[in-house]
């Protein structure tokens, strides 16, 4: 009787070590294919970090953009300018431990206050459309449900009462509000600002709008923004920001130090 060509070959064998050699090659591929965005790796200080990791950085690659963007090549080895002079210094000479602002954290745009540099353009919807636009140029637009909160007051952390709500801003394809727009009083900055709806309390008993984040004095430095029908990627980053920032930072004594 003659043998199989494959009678003393263990094929179980070679299905199982064919599938773990493909399943680490698969594992090789998209873990490169991840770091298209966000490497090389930087430390605290925005330098080079000494270790990258185990695999090394993929080629560039270019995606074309749609709504006639242009083109983004990653990874495109760029760092925020910003780093060359952060207003932030070292705890310890350690890497990992905390960072200490060396001046206005809310303003430098550092720790909770960081924001991200994106591009200073507005997000466009699936048509090319801004995303986002105040409901008073969106004759679509209206509240159906809940309280309107335009014409009530605005409340700050310390009870100042800084001003109006005027309008609200809409994210149009997902139907939901992104910020309030105030107008503040004279003595809190006068001018328009907006808040994002994400730190907006409307009160139970009273109609008045809650920011518990930041008080009254801070107001006046919240990131303006160029146009009064749309709001960029870029000042999007600064407003959330600056108020987010102000969860830690707009009361030292009350915040910043241990409560227990």
């Amino acid at each position: 009787m003659v043998n199989a060509f494959f009678g003393n070959f263990d094929l179980a064998a070679l299905a199982i070590w064919s599938f773990w050699l493909f399943f680490a090659g698969l594992i090789f591929y998209l873990q490169r294919a991840n770091m298209h965005e966000g490497f090389p790796l930087e430390d605290e200080a925005g330098n080079p970090a000494p270790n990258q990791g185990m695999f090394w950085l993929p080629e560039p690659k270019t995606y074309k953009l749609p709504h006639g963007q242009g083109d983004k090549t990653v990874p495109d080895m760029q760092t925020d300018p910003r780093n060359a002079d952060l207003a932030l210094k070292k705890t310890t000479p350690n890497n990992g431990y905390p960072l200490e602002p060396t001046g206005d954290p809310m303003l430098d745009g550092v720790g909770p206050a960081a924001w991200c540099a994106r591009k200073d353009e507005p997000e466009l919807d699936g048509k090319g459309h801004p995303k986002i636009q105040p409901m008073a140029a969106l004759s679509t637009f209206k509240v159906s449900a809940g309280r309107d909160p335009r014409g009530m007051d605005v409340v700050a952390g310390d009870g100042a009462v800084v001003g109006k709500v005027v309008d609200m801003w809409v994210d149009e394809p997902e139907q939901v509000v992104r910020y309030l727009e105030i107008e503040l009083n004279g003595e809190y900055g006068s001018g328009r600002r907006l808040l994002p709806m994400q730190v907006a309390r409307l009160g139970w008993l009273k109609p008045v709008v809650h920011v518990h984040s930041i008080y009254g004095k801070h107001f006046a430095n919240v990131p303006t923004i160029k146009s009064t029908k749309q709001i960029t990627k870029l000042e999007e980053e600064k407003v959330c920001a600056y108020y987010a920032g102000g969860k830690l930072y707009a009361d030292v004594e009350e915040r910043l130090e241990p409560q227990l």
